[in-house]
């Protein structure tokens, strides 16, 4: 008999275990998308990069003392207010962006603090919308009181300047990750899109900076950087990282900015997490013969209508053709779980999770994922691919809030 219940027992365990993947298997379509929303909203989405500071500062915003064009309903760009409701997306990193030019011209650091006064301002002027996101706590607190937090990762060290105190004053102002470069070599580090190398990986007082955001409490994000220097960072950190914004170069082989998989590998081992970014480039490596040939196409088109190149004309024939052949121009949904499931192959579902570049890519985002309404599509065919409930959450938030608890932890430590 005690044979008997213990083999029950043994039962019921492995049935709870296995049970989200069998209660989803049996699903409809419209059930599994009911439930994808339905896990959208009930458990917080944080996504590692959103461009929209830069994003509304190029198109002439101006922070006064209400802040004109505050993302609560707008058709423009991929982010505001009411579609990140509609998505599910709680917590979605303000990329306070810096061009490498301001490397060389200077004003980063007052670019820097400007477009952190554009995100107060934002907070500011509606506090029943957005709250701050300075940590996994207060997030937390902002999601059960329905309050989108904004918290801010800085995209290029180089407002860092050359002085380590920086460290230490950016995350004062609420900076809680930092991307040490980005499209050129700066004073921290080599660039994965320069082939000058000035550094050889980190240089002398780069690897101070990396000392210092570990003392500070400043998540380190390896998305841009070369090879070299991420495999230097990992050597060096006593704190997990991130990556950001970055996928798979296993889809896109020769393009440095992605993660390869050993990369991948490492970034576990230190018990940090790749962001899957969505733009349609860094998920396809077929992509750009794709649009060499729909050029030919449209030129074709244009030739045998007689219409020149550059006229009105022109771009409405332009635009009609990318309507009728998305395939030849993006990505789509699936790609990006494709991405997902590699890095899960690789290293486990704890690794991974969403850091979309909304904002920040243009018109590349894939078919199925165009703004910040479409999370819970990507969750449906996750869904769909056989994850459980636990794993999506992980998937959304829990994987990078166990870094960030932990870079806080280490933190407190010195």
């Amino acid at each position: 008999m005690r044979v008997i219940l213990l083999a029950f027992a043994a039962f019921l365990i492995h049935a709870s275990s296995c049970s989200p993947k069998l209660t989803t298997a049996n699903k409809s379509d419209e059930e599994l998308k009911a439930l994808a929303d339905k896990i959208a909203h009930k458990y917080i989405i944080t996504d590692g990069h959103v461009d929209l500071p830069y994003r509304l500062r190029v198109t002439n915003f101006r922070l006064t003392k209400e802040y004109i064009g505050i993302p609560v309903s707008t058709d423009k760009g991929d982010f505001d207010y009411e579609r990140s409701k509609k998505g599910g997306l709680d917590a979605p990193f303000m990329s306070i962006y810096i061009p490498s030019s301001y490397q060389k011209d200077g004003g980063a650091k007052e670019l820097a603090d400007t477009l952190i006064d554009m995100v107060e301002g934002i907070i500011r002027s509606h506090p029943d919308k957005f709250g701050s996101g300075n940590s996994t706590k207060e997030v937390k607190a902002n999601f059960k009181k329905g309050i989108l937090s904004l918290p801010m990762g800085m995209e290029n060290g180089a407002p860092i300047e050359n002085d380590l105190k920086n460290v230490r004053y950016f995350y004062d102002r609420g900076i809680r990750y930092i991307t040490l470069t980005h499209a050129t070599d700066n004073q921290i580090c080599d660039s994965s899109y320069d082939t000058t190398r000035t550094w050889n990986g980190l240089s002398s007082f780069g690897r101070e900076v990396v000392k210092e955001m570990n003392k500070v409490g400043i998540m380190v994000d390896i998305s841009h950087v070369s090879d070299s220097a991420f495999y230097q960072v990992m050597e060096l950190t006593k704190a997990p990282c991130i990556a950001s914004h970055s996928s798979v170069r296993h889809f896109t082989p020769g393009f440095e900015r992605n993660m390869n998989d050993d990369m991948i590998k490492k970034l576990a081992e230190n018990g940090g997490v790749i962001q899957i970014n969505f733009g349609s480039t860094f998920l396809d490596g077929n992509l750009r013969e794709s649009w060499d040939e729909a050029r030919e196409k449209i030129r074709a088109v244009l030739a045998e209508k007689g219409v020149e190149e550059g006229t009105d004309e022109a771009k409405k024939i332009n635009d009609e053709f990318r309507r009728k052949n998305p395939e030849l121009f993006y990505a789509d949904v699936e790609l990006v779980a494709d991405h997902i499931d590699h890095v899960v192959k690789l290293a486990g579902v704890d690794h991974v999770g969403f850091g979309s570049d909304f904002d920040g890519v243009g018109d590349s985002l894939p078919i199925g994922l165009k703004d910040v309404s479409a999370y819970p599509n990507l969750i449906y065919v996750l869904l769909k691919r056989g994850y459980s409930e636990e794993d999506i959450v992980k998937i959304c938030y829990k994987n990078v809030f166990r870094v960030w608890s932990q870079v806080e932890k280490i933190a407190s430590q010195n």
